[in-house]
């Protein structure tokens, strides 16, 4: 259980499909390649970028066990597995062979609102019952809820196997606090691209990425250079990759990254409903600006 393993740059990989939304494993082990052969730290499986929320239990399954097999221990592999049911993600988590896989990911629960005492018991739950490292993620732009620094640190303290936090609140001041208190070898993951350089700046580990997927050499370099305290080259890249960064999201994610990924060659640009591809003049904004960084 070493958390160094996840310090640097995770890509929370996208789930390739084809035409007719089947998931499209050559594509699949293109992108693994390309990721793992440019400099990534570790991938994330089955989370919001792979579109996990509108794949079945079978193809999670089948995808997990196909990423397991390419990555084949090269680079550390997290597993989502969270929800807004506390006994259903034990459940799965006891139930998923989790042979090859280095920790899970899971997120903090959606729509029903937990209070800060049900955040912490839902975790210190899923805690007991792994034999995993956790990583708990919290995203409140997605889930409704945000997670505290005290709630998390009080979990960072009381759980060995609660290793980092990916977090996505947007709240600079609670990062701060995260980084002032938290425990020596608890680790502090930015969720947000944009912010991935000022967060270490201010102690952060690393990132988990979108922009990773189409970038996974220049982003991962940049977040090399910023844990080095090689901040003035970290920069540079920072400024050049900042509005291909914004582009990604300016339509929902993966849909800014899926049309990255195509005009990169890596595979076609298919979502699955309700989330449909980028308009057309963002995704020539976002080849123009592809055309730009590679030159």
């Amino acid at each position: 259980m070493n958390p160094a393993n996840f310090t640097g740059t995770g890509v929370a990989i996208v789930t390739p499909f084809k035409k007719d939304k089947a998931i499209d494993y050559i594509a699949l082990e293109k992108h693994v390649e390309f990721l793992v052969g440019n400099g990534v730290n570790y991938l994330v499986i089955l989370g919001t970028s792979g579109e996990s929320v509108t794949q079945s239990d079978e193809e999670k399954i089948e995808l997990t066990s196909f990423v397991v097999k390419k990555v084949n221990k090269r680079i550390p592999l997290v597993l989502g597995i969270g929800g807004n049911n506390t006994t259903a993600v034990i459940n799965k988590i006891q139930k998923t062979d989790l042979n090859g896989i280095d920790g899970i990911l899971s997120v903090t629960p959606y729509y029903n609102k937990p209070s800060q005492a049900g955040l912490y018991e839902h975790f210190k739950a899923i805690a007991q019952a792994s034999s995993k490292p956790i990583i708990l993620y919290n995203v409140p732009g997605r889930t409704s809820v945000n997670m505290k620094a005290e709630t998390t640190l009080k979990l960072a303290i009381d759980f060995k196997n609660i290793i980092a936090i990916k977090e996505a609140s947007g709240d600079i001041s609670q990062a701060m606090y995260l980084v002032k208190d938290k425990p020596k070898d608890f680790l502090i993951i930015s969720g947000e691209d944009a912010l991935a350089l000022p967060l270490i700046m201010l102690g952060f580990s690393g990132v988990i990425s979108v922009v990773g997927n189409a970038m996974p050499n220049e982003f991962s370099t940049m977040v090399k250079l910023a844990l080095e305290n090689n901040f003035k080259d970290a920069k540079k890249l920072h400024y050049k990759l900042i509005e291909f960064t914004d582009h990604m999201f300016v339509e929902g994610n993966p849909s800014g990254v899926k049309a990255a990924l195509e005009i990169l060659g890596i595979m076609e640009n298919n979502l699955r409903l309700p989330l449909v591809p980028v308009s057309d003049n963002t995704y020539k904004k976002i080849e123009t600006l592809i055309k730009k960084i590679k030159s």
